[in-house]
């Protein structure tokens, strides 16, 4: 069985939803306030409602399982596109937030055998945010929550007043899944200063090796010590750079609050394999573990790896761990029967 975690989904009724932030789907591609991802591109359609239409035909049912039997998947856990999180849209943020719960938990509930999500939340606004979260988790059924990693329109995931988010997460018994975001939209119309793309690319992984950090060191797992993040993406740098964080978590950051050495916390995080060497990837088991390691590979997105557990040295056993069992543990997820491609 394989269940991959990291999948991404977009409705039409997810799109133009405000006049200025959107988001819009247009021929130079999805596009958020000025900042357009991957400019660059050639136009793949000739006018917005063109570009719309193949996006949104790509993210039908039909079209998911049918990449997913391609693939075999047999269930995805679904979240809203990072570079739409609008922790930076004001009162906006939160109403958008609402807007992908409804959306993506209808989608779902089409098809409950083969799909659940992760809510979305304006974790800028934590008292409004762990409200979302409860009414997501409790009346939608979603599994867990997406956060967009270090910072939330200037907020970081050290600060205190995020405990009501924690303390609802812990309250729900969900986790975090962390995906970093393009934070060069908050540049407005100066996003263009932000060279190749540099804050998606380099700075998502950036952002989930910061929370991380963040959040061990700001104490948050010393007050919640049941609290469960799982990060993309193969931590960021984190795993790769665990010996020399939990070394200088003291040395060097005497402001640090968390009361236990930084490895003792491992236990709360979860992370993926989705790395493109299969050397990284054997790192990765041999570091984290398989009991602590989900199936994610932004799903239908830009890469597809094969199956990530192979050619890496696991037993059989290991191997289902990470496809399937950690995450119907962690998520609390139903079993799906296999799927057929419509």
């Amino acid at each position: 069985m394989l269940i991959d975690v990291h999948a991404h989904l977009l409705t039409k009724g997810m799109l133009n939803q405000h006049e200025f932030w959107g988001p819009f789907m247009k021929t130079q591609g999805l596009t958020v306030g000025h900042f357009s991802l991957g400019t660059k591109q050639p136009a793949k359609a000739a006018t917005d409602e063109e570009a719309e239409a193949n996006l949104l035909a790509r993210m039908t049912h039909a079209s998911r399982r049918a990449l997913m039997a391609e693939r075999g998947v047999d269930k995805l856990v679904l979240s809203t596109p990072s570079h739409a999180f609008m922790y930076w849209a004001g009162e906006f943020g939160s109403e958008y937030a609402r807007i992908c719960n409804d959306e993506i938990a209808a989608f779902c509930r089409a098809d409950p055998e083969h799909f659940d999500f992760w809510c979305h939340a304006n974790i800028a606004e934590p008292e409004t945010a762990a409200r979302e979260i409860d009414r997501a988790v409790r009346v939608l059924g979603a599994k867990g929550v997406c956060v967009g990693g270090a910072n939330f329109n200037g907020l970081e995931a050290h600060d205190e007043k995020l405990f009501p988010v924690w303390e609802k997460l812990s309250e729900l018994d969900v986790p975090i899944m962390v995906h970093g975001y393009n934070q060069s939209i908050w540049l407005g119309e100066r996003h263009t200063q932000d060279k190749f793309e540099t804050s998606s690319i380099v700075g998502d992984c950036v952002d989930e090796t910061l929370f991380f950090w963040y959040l061990i060191n700001g104490g948050a797992l010393d007050v919640f010590p049941k609290l469960k993040t799982y990060i993309t993406h193969a931590g960021g740098m984190a795993v790769f750079q665990l010996g020399r964080m939990s070394e200088l978590n003291r040395a060097m950051a005497p402001d640090s609050r968390n009361k236990r050495p930084l490895m003792d916390y491992m236990d709360n995080f979860y992370f993926d394999l989705d790395v493109h060497a299969p050397a990284l990837r054997r790192a990765v088991a041999e570091v984290v573990g398989s009991h602590r390691l989900l199936y994610g590979t932004n799903f239908g997105g830009a890469y597809d790896h094969g199956d990530l557990t192979e050619g890496l040295g696991l037993s059989q056993q290991e191997r289902e761990r990470i496809r399937s069992s950690n995450a119907i543990e962690l998520l609390k997820l139903s079993v799906p029967a296999p799927v057929i491609q419509a």
